[in-house]
């Protein structure tokens, strides 16, 4: 197995200590809303952030611009998902152990952490999600990563992470929401297009502000606008040729 540096010596060590030893002068209120944070409360918060931008983006007036937003939601998670599993195989190979089973003095304050170390599931999870959100939603995902970087900080806080677990979980997120972003908007961007098209599941997709049927998206309207053009010149040229051929029987 390989592994990470964790003598004294190593900033990352330093920074641990700087950060976790700040939970011996905090109240234990604060011990315990950074705990409830740093375990589930930031995780649901992207999740929850998540589920607003898909309500948010299928509001658009256009259909088709809508279905390619709901379809990088939709990668959010399964980015995460994906991200999660990529993982697997690193910690294995780095097989860094917990800060608190190395170093004299790091406070664990939460249990049950008995794996690797390296690298952080939840920063992981929640940066995946975060850049998932922001290819859909630029305000959105830009909050997501703020609770993605808050929740790598509590982790560090909490005793369970060094430093670099956090930054590396943030990398890989990042990596591979953004790295299979063009090959999995290509395979759900025509599946979220042919869902909006439904009369009972386009709602999930597509729901404009007004009544469905009296929202045009941009290129039906833009293709009706030309048919009615060519309308036009169809009839006009025709009334030339009959005015054309009148002339010639009175000439005649």
């Amino acid at each position: 197995m390989a592994g990470l540096e964790t003598t004294g010596s190593n900033p990352d060590v330093g920074l641990l200590y700087d950060i976790n030893g700040l939970a011996a002068t905090s109240p234990d209120w604060v011990d315990r809303v950074v705990s409830f944070a740093g375990v589930y409360g930031l995780v649901l918060a992207v999740v929850l952030l998540t589920l607003w931008t898909w309500w948010r983006v299928r509001r658009t007036p256009d259909r088709e611009e809508a279905a390619g937003a709901v379809a990088a939601v939709v990668w959010a998670p399964l980015a995460a998902g994906a991200a999660l599993l990529v993982n697997i195989p690193i910690r294995g190979f780095v097989g860094r152990p917990r800060p608190a089973e190395q170093h004299r003095g790091v406070e664990e304050l939460i249990g049950g952490t008995t794996d690797f170390s390296f690298v952080s599931d939840h920063a992981t999870l929640a940066m995946a999600l975060a850049v998932g959100l922001f290819i859909a939603h630029r305000r959105a995902g830009l909050v997501g990563i703020a609770l993605a970087v808050l929740l790598g900080l509590s982790r560090v806080y909490l005793g369970v992470h060094y430093p670099t677990d956090v930054i590396g979980g943030l990398a890989l997120g990042t990596a591979v929401a953004l790295l299979l972003s063009p090959p999995a908007s290509a395979l759900l961007t025509p599946l979220t297009k042919l869902i909006a098209r439904s009369a009972k599941a386009g709602r999930l997709v597509w729901s404009p502000k007004g009544p469905r049927d009296e929202a045009v998206p941009v290129e039906e309207e833009r293709e009706g606008g030309r048919e009615r053009q060519g309308d036009g010149v169809r009839q006009e040229s025709g009334a030339v040729s009959v005015s054309r051929r009148r002339d010639r029987d009175l000439a005649a």
